[in-house]
Formats: C-alpha cells, sequence, structure tokens
C-alpha cells in the first residue's frame, strides 16, 4: 500500500485550487496529470530579466522590467486586428501589443494615467519599440512581485506558462514534507538540502547557476530519482538471490565431448565467462547473469558450454530469441556444438503448426528435447517441460526487467541467463542491468583477422561496384546494406530495391534481396540461400545487424553510412570477419559530413573494440539514443539526465545495493522512508520483489 503522506502528491491536480478539468487535461498533455507529476517535471529553461532605469536604455530582444505611465488605449478597428497600448517614461515611448485581446481586462488592469511595472521582451519594429504581451503588468508597489529569475515549462497548444506556475504554486501548498531516505554522511559531504528544499529551489531559483542542470538542488533530485531505480533493481537482485535455486551439478562428460569436437580453441574470455556461469549453476540459489560479448566474440559457443552443464544435470535449456531468423540460427549452431554430446536440439516459433508442432510439444513435455530455441512463442499456454533447469534469452536489450521476471516465473524456478551482441556502456548497463551479474567477452576468436574499414564517397560507388568481380570471382560473398526499403523522392537515399536493380543488371540472379517487409519464411529461406552460397551478393536493409551468419562473407558495404549510429554501424560489419579469411568493410558517405557524422566515421575505422565504440556513441549521442531507437528496457527519468549525472549513479548504484543488502525488508529508519522513495517514483517493483521475498 502507498503510504499515506504521499496521498496529497498522487491526487489529481484538479485537487489545486483554480485548476479546472480543462486547464488540467491541457497539463496532463505536456507534464502529467497528478500532482507529483507537476512538482517532478523539471523546468525546460529560465527567463532572466534586466531591471532598466527608462525605456530608451532597452536593447532589441532583451527581457525586461520598466516602471511607465500608462497613455492610452487604443483598439483595433476588427476583432482580427492588435489592440495597443501606449505606455512612456520620461525618455521614450513603448507599444504593448495584445492579439485576440480582452478589452475590459486591459483596462481594469492597465487604467490610463496610471502608473505602472510591466516585464516582456523589447523589439524594434518599423522605428517603434514594441513589446507583445508583456508577462507582467502590475501597479508600482507591486515590483517585487516580479522575479528576476523565472523557470519556463514544457507547453501545448493552449496551456500558458502563467496555467503552469498556478499549478506549481498549488502543489507546492498540498506538498507534504518527506522522510529524509538518503544516508546523512552523504547529505553533508554533497551539501544538498532536503527533498522538499531542493524541490523549491528546483522551482523557484534565486540565480543562473541555481537553475542549472548542474545546480546542487537538480543533483540531489537526480540522485533521488537514480536511487529509487537502483533500490528497486537491488531488491530484484537480492530477491533473485534468495531464491531458492536448483544446483545442477555436473562431471563435465558432455562438456568436455563438446570441447574436444570443437572447430576451434575457446578464447580465455569464453572458458572465464563459462567458468562464472557454471559457479552460478552449482550453487543454490538462482542464477541471474548477464553475458556481454562483443561482435563475433563467441557467446553461442559459451551458451552451447552452460547448455551440456545443465543438460548432464538432467534439466532442460530454453533459448529466446527476437526473430524466428535468429531461433532457427541458434538450432543449427547448438545442433553442431552439441551434437558430439549427443544431446536433442529443436526449435519451435510460431511458424510450427499441426503434427510437427505437437511432436516438438510432447518431446519437451516428455523430456526427449534437450535444448529448445524459439521465440516468445515459447512461453505461451500449451508449451510444458519435463524439467526446465536454464532459460537464456538472447538479444536482452529488446527486454526489460518485467520480462525476465515474468520469464523466471515458468517451470521450476529455472536459472536465467540473457545475452546481447550489442556492447553496453557501463552506464547504461547499470542503469539496464543493476539486477544482475555481468560477465563480459571481449576477445575475438583466435585466427581471426582485424576487419580493414575503408571511407569512400558515394561518388565512388561505380568503383566499388567494380571491384566486387573480382571478389566473387575468388569465391567470396558481399553483405550490400541500404538504409530504406523503398524509393522514396522525399529522401534522397539509395534504397536497397533499387540498389538491388542495379546489382542484377550486372551479376544477374547471383544476387539477393531481403528486408524486414518479407515474412519470416521469405527471410530465411533467402538468408540459408545465402548461407549455402546460393547468392554472391545479398543486398539488405538493418533486418541483418542481428542473425545472419556466413562464414563466406568478406566484404560489407554500407551505403550512406552517415545515416547510422556508431553501435550499429559496429554490428553490421560484425557480419563479416567470421573466418580465417581477410574482410574488409566499406563505408559509403554523402557529404558534406557533420562533426559527429565525420567523428563516427572516424572511431569505425580506429577501433574493433565493442566497448570502447559503445562509450564513444554514447558521447556523441547522448544516453537517448543509444541503439538508433530507445530501448524497450531503458528506464525513463524525467529528472536525472545520465549525460550528465554520470557520476551520480555510481554512488547511486553502491547506496543501493548496500542498503538491499543490510535492510532486504526495508524495516530500519532509512529503510522505511526508502520505501516511501520507491512509491514516489513509481518503483513499485521493487515492493513487490521485497513482499514476495
Amino acid at each position: 500500500m502507498r503510504p499515506d503522506i504521499l496521498f496529497p502528491l498522487f491526487a489529481d491536480i484538479t485537487k489545486i485550487n483554480g485548476i479546472g478539468p480543462r486547464t488540467a487535461d491541457l497539463i496532463e498533455k505536456s507534464m502529467g496529470r497528478r500532482v507529483r507529476d507537476v512538482l517532478l517535471t523539471p523546468p525546460s529553461g529560465l527567463v532572466e530579466r534586466k531591471r532598466l532605469p527608462n525605456i530608451v536604455s532597452a536593447q532589441n530582444d532583451e527581457m525586461v522590467i520598466l516602471e511607465v505611465t500608462v497613455i492610452e488605449h487604443r483598439p483595433g478597428r476588427s476583432p482580427r486586428q492588435p489592440y495597443k497600448i501606449i505606455v512612456s517614461d520620461e525618455t521614450s515611448e513603448l507599444v504593448l501589443t495584445f492579439f485576440h485581446a480582452r478589452p475590459d481586462y486591459l483596462r481594469r488592469v492597465m487604467p490610463e494615467n496610471s502608473q505602472r511595472v510591466i516585464s516582456g521582451k523589447i523589439e524594434r519594429f518599423r522605428g517603434e519599440t514594441q513589446m507583445t504581451h508583456p508577462d507582467y503588468m502590475v501597479p508600482s508597489d507591486k515590483v517585487s512581485d516580479i522575479p528576476d529569475f523565472e523557470t519556463v515549462y514544457p507547453l501545448t497548444a493552449g496551456l500558458s506558462l502563467k496555467m503552469v506556475r498556478k499549478a506549481i504554486d498549488g502543489a507546492f501548498q498540498t506538498c507534504p514534507e518527506l522522510p529524509e531516505w538518503l544516508d546523512a554522511a552523504h547529505i553533508k559531504s554533497e551539501s544538498w538540502s532536503n527533498w522538499y528544499d531542493a524541490l523549491k529551489g528546483l522551482h523557484f531559483p534565486a540565480s543562473k547557476i541555481e537553475a542549472s542542470s548542474e545546480s546542487i538542488n537538480r543533483k540531489r533530485l537526480a540522485y533521488d530519482e537514480l536511487l529509487a531505480k537502483q533500490l528497486a533493481l537491488a531488491l530484484a537482485r537480492e530477491h533473485a538471490k534468495r531464491q531458492k535455486g536448483h544446483v545442477y551439478a555436473a562431471t563435465n562428460e558432455y562438456l568436455n565431448e563438446v570441447l574436444e569436437a570443437a572447430p576451434f580453441k575457446p578464447t580465455g574470455a569464453q572458458l572465464n565467462a563459462f567458468a562464472e556461469i557454471k559457479s552460478d549453476l552449482e550453487a543454490p540459489y538462482r542464477m541471474s547473469r548477464l553475458l556481454q560479448g562483443d561482435v563475433g566474440a563467441g557467446k553461442t559457443f559459451v551458451a552451447a558450454m552452460a547448455c551440456a552443464h545443465v543438460c548432464e544435470a538432467g534439466a532442460q535449456v530454453a533459448i529466446m530469441a527476437p526473430t524466428e531468423i535468429l531461433s532457427r540460427q541458434h538450432l543449427k549452431s547448438l545442433e553442431g556444438f552439441l551434437k558430439p554430446a549427443n544431446l536433442t536440439v529443436a526449435a519451435l516459433t510460431g511458424r510450427d503448426k499441426g503434427k510437427p508442432r505437437e511432436a516438438i510439444l510432447r518431446g519437451l513435455a516428455e523430456g526427449h528435447i534437450d535444448v529448445i530455441c524459439g521465440t516468445h512463442a515459447l512461453f505461451q499456454e500449451g508449451v510444458e517441460f519435463a524439467k526446465l533447469g536454464l532459460v537464456v534469452i538472447d538479444e536482452q536489450h529488446r527486454f526489460g526487467v518485467r520480462d525476465r521476471l515474468r520469464l523466471s516465473q515458468k517451470g521450476n524456478r529455472p536459472d536465467i541467463l540473457v545475452m546481447t551482441a550489442t556492447p553496453i556502456p557501463r552506464t547504461l548497463a547499470l542503469t539496464s542491468y543493476g539486477d544482475m551479474d555481468i560477465s563480459i567477452l571481449n576477445e575475438k576468436p583466435a585466427g581471426r583477422l582485424p576487419i580493414e574499414t575503408r571511407i569512400v564517397p558515394v561518388d565512388k560507388t561505380q568503383a566499388v561496384v567494380d571491384g566486387l568481380e573480382r571478389v566473387i570471382a575468388k569465391g567470396d560473398q558481399v553483405y550490400w546494406v541500404c538504409p530504406l526499403v523503398e524509393d522514396s523522392e522525399l529522401i534522397d537515399l539509395a534504397s536497397a530495391e533499387e540498389r538491388y536493380r542495379h546489382l542484377s543488371a550486372r551479376f544477374g540472379d547471383r544476387v539477393g534481396l531481403l528486408h524486414g517487409k518479407m515474412s519470416g519464411k521469405e527471410k530465411e529461406a533467402i538468408s540459408e540461400s545465402f548461407q549455402r552460397g546460393g547468392y554472391d551478393i545479398l543486398v539488405a536493409t538493418t533486418v541483418i545487424e542481428v542473425g545472419v551468419d556466413a562464414p563466406n562473407a568478406t566484404i560489407m558495404v554500407i551505403e550512406h553510412a552517415e545515416r547510422f549510429g556508431l553501435a550499429q554501424l559496429h554490428q553490421l560489419r560484425g557480419r563479416v570477419g567470421r573466418s580465417d579469411k581477410q574482410s574488409s568493410c566499406i563505408l559509403l558517405y554523402k557529404g558534406p559530413l557533420g562533426v559527429n557524422s565525420k567523428a563516427r566515421l572516424s572511431i569505425m575505422r580506429e577501433t574493433e573494440d565493442g566497448f570502447l565504440i559503445a562509450e564513444e556513441d554514447w558521447n556523441l549521442r547522448g544516453s537517448g539514443d543509444l541503439l538508433g531507437s530507445r530501448q524497450s528496457g531503458m528506464p525513463a527519468y524525467k529528472l536525472a539526465d545520465l549525460d550528465k549525472h554520470k557520476n551520480l549513479l555510481e554512488t547511486a548504484v553502491q547506496d543501493a545495493r548496500l542498503l538491499a543488502q543490510q535492510d532486504p525488508g526495508l524495516k530500519s529508519t532509512r529503510g522505511e522512508a526508502a520505501r516511501t522513495l520507491l512509491y514516489l517514483f513509481e518503483q513499485d517493483i521493487g515492493i513487490a520483489m521485497m513482499k514476495s521475498g
């Protein structure tokens, strides 16, 4: 239950005096519907006003405060024309302009011959000094009502700053002072004030410095938000560790058979990662681990070793991937790796129907199938396991914390291993996967040569096409990636279909086409044909970013490379260089390049280290758009800005984990206050974990 002290904050904003349903609807669009939503929306900017002695000293485009005398009102000849009020002082005249004016209101607020203090932006127009819609018009004795600094907020059509300010003022009248959830020594070392005072300082800054995202008040509130999310993750982590798991002990008989028959020698990183996984599998609690690999670092083989271990211990493994293509590819890889241990591997996707599907379901329920690969379909009703011991989730960034928890409830408390071939910056890993232990694969298999990366202007495309003749003559294959599926006259990009037509005219039916609008069956047929050598060139959109594996492909051409993010370019480049042959990646760009585009392409040429590339991508693009689109597993923040508050996150992770370890039930004085924090930032998932502990 949400603590009583928070009820005023979770009330509808219509409970605030002067905020009716219509205004509430407008505020809801830009800030949210509840009192807490208004208070926890930080200002988007600041108005800084200059107090000037007279009109003549005002500069164009300046926000100013002036004392004036009202001379006369000049209504427009029709309602469409502006309403003007002429004001002056001893130095000059100023025209106040109003559109859609209410004359009765203006005459009441600005009576002729009265002294008034006004505030607004100065504009020089056709030799006239103007101010359109002053934001303050008050009697001279109320001059202190106009602040030198004032916050501005995200607005929507029909919503004025005045309405928002009214809502914020009213929200503070109902806002309670909450118990302190931060450690006293930490508050002292950072010179922070309490939550309420920091919130007040955020909305009513006394200076420009206080209004910045680096201000002491903003940092305190950002830390609160980060701590709430990290505490929820830390409680989930403690909860997982308290869950009684199964001890999967094995003599390594199956594992040794897999290792002896493997077509390569495992890297040190692969063996280290498996040792960490094995240690979790043999422990009496449930595993919750993220295996983070660089492109081509061999995470599927690590998964195969884990499968051998769990299956020898008498349990089954389910491997879940985001697409049918990837599921079938896991089937193919794992069949090869696990065959020496006589393990049965199958696939189950939405495409399997009728008797074949029934046979697979029966095999799972009776325990004849050891390892099953599939999409979300694996966890639908009717799919039963004899003894599910391990769930492996591939391309984890497609699934969030709640998905992980839901999956872990399937079967008899299986261990969870999640994998991604997308290197994640450390800050992001802490943010999204703080509930998990992390293993890293940062070595490529022995014998792989570095991929040569070249940056080529788009007007040299024909020379690149000519060069493909030599590649194909050697028996090698080529990927050609385009950013669009259909021709678009609006966007000057080479589309996949246009490039396919162009290359087919030269290379005939040795060119294949693969894009996201095809059915799963079509995509799979073309991918498999390319793998078998049915095509020399595969023209594709970014659907090949994850999943298509053709060791004979040695050339990757990416058209309009300047349009892609670094992480995506790195993923695409990783589709080649998967054998002992020399491979190349050609980045075709259309100039002139912007600063960021130039930096991205240069980094691609300089390094193949995916973890370094991920950090650089973060620095160039910020956290909001890291994988080309916001990830479903990525938390959204209102007060914290991960690009500016990275150092706060590191501290919040340590703080949250320590609190969750020392007080997993949140029963201490600080723990009770931390419950309030979790509810305030709607991290109720943490409370649920704690209660189900």
